[in-house]
């Protein structure tokens, strides 16, 4: 998964494809078949099989029930999987976005559906999921300022329907970051940072939301660097991933050493501050507006 945003709708796979690929390679490595031996059971390239269990591309039935068949499952199991990768095949409900949305950035929105554990660090702007509408409008047309009004109203309509995730019951736990930048950057005016900070201040108190904020008093650390985040999954077929992004370009990393180089920055960051200073700073900054 490790690369730069590019490519077509084939390289922003659902979550649930990417464990049926990671299945799949498994079922292939215990069953001793090599790549070149999966390759001549379907008559295609290693390539295609490559790219199958790297879930780059869609999962065929008629590949997936031949593959199985190739590494001995049992006629139950290869109608259980063929019936997972049919669902696995249907587009998200991101889909419907796709003409406001680039392709490269359907991935990171599965990822952030699929994961149980969300920690990202923000050095600009109010995270994503926890943007207000305003403050979102605000933060869109000035990242695409060629953008008509309705096409701005489609991203901000985006934006706001991935925080559902955080009023699910399975809602994963979410650990934000932040410079204090953040706050004296305004967006939108006085009304819509206060606004903002209300719904920063409100978002702390829940549960499975953590969130800091790095004073300007600490000075240089590990992580003054670009916006990333880290997913978790449940399950265990699933990787770590960071994604991470620079004005042109983003990329999704999945090497252990990548990822535990974010983790530590992530935390290190975390320590320069309490979850308690933090609120006390936004308290602060919201009278600073008013």
């Amino acid at each position: 998964m490790s690369e730069a945003r590019s490519g077509s709708a084939a390289s922003a796979p659902t979550v649930l494809r990417m464990i049926l690929g990671r299945r799949l390679q498994d079922m292939r490595q215990h069953a001793g078949a090599s790549l070149e031996d999966a390759a001549r059971a379907l008559r295609v390239k290693t390539l295609t099989i490559r790219r199958l269990e790297k879930a780059e591309v869609a999962l065929k039935p008629l590949y997936v029930e031949k593959l199985l068949e190739t590494y001995g499952a049992d006629r139950q199991e290869i109608e259980e999987f063929v019936a997972l990768a049919e669902r696995a095949n249907e587009p998200g409900w991101w889909h419907a976005y796709r003409d406001v949305v680039p392709n490269w950035f359907t991935a990171y929105v599965s990822l952030e559906t699929g994961a149980k554990t969300l920690r990202t660090y923000e050095p600009h702007y109010v995270t994503g999921l926890l943007q207000t509408r305003a403050y979102a409008r605000g933060v869109l047309r000035g990242g695409f300022p060629n953008g008509g009004e309705e096409e701005l109203e489609r991203r901000v309509e985006l934006r706001l329907r991935r925080q559902s995730l955080l009023e699910r019951a399975d809602a994963p736990t979410l650990w934000v970051v932040m410079e204090e930048a953040v706050l004296h950057r305004t967006v939108g005016g006085a009304e819509v940072m206060r606004e903002q900070i209300d719904r920063l201040l409100e978002a702390s108190e829940l549960e499975h939301v953590s969130l800091d904020i790095v004073p300007f008093s600490a000075g240089a650390h590990v992580g003054a660097c670009a916006p990333f985040t880290y997913f978790r999954f449940e399950e265990p077929e699933l990787p770590d991933v960071v994604y991470s992004e620079l004005l042109s370009a983003s990329v999704y990393l999945d090497e252990r050493a990548d990822v535990a180089a974010h983790l530590e920055a992530h935390t290190r960051m975390a320590l320069l501050t309490s979850t308690e200073d933090s609120k006390v700073l936004l308290n602060r900054m919201r009278k600073e507006y008013s």
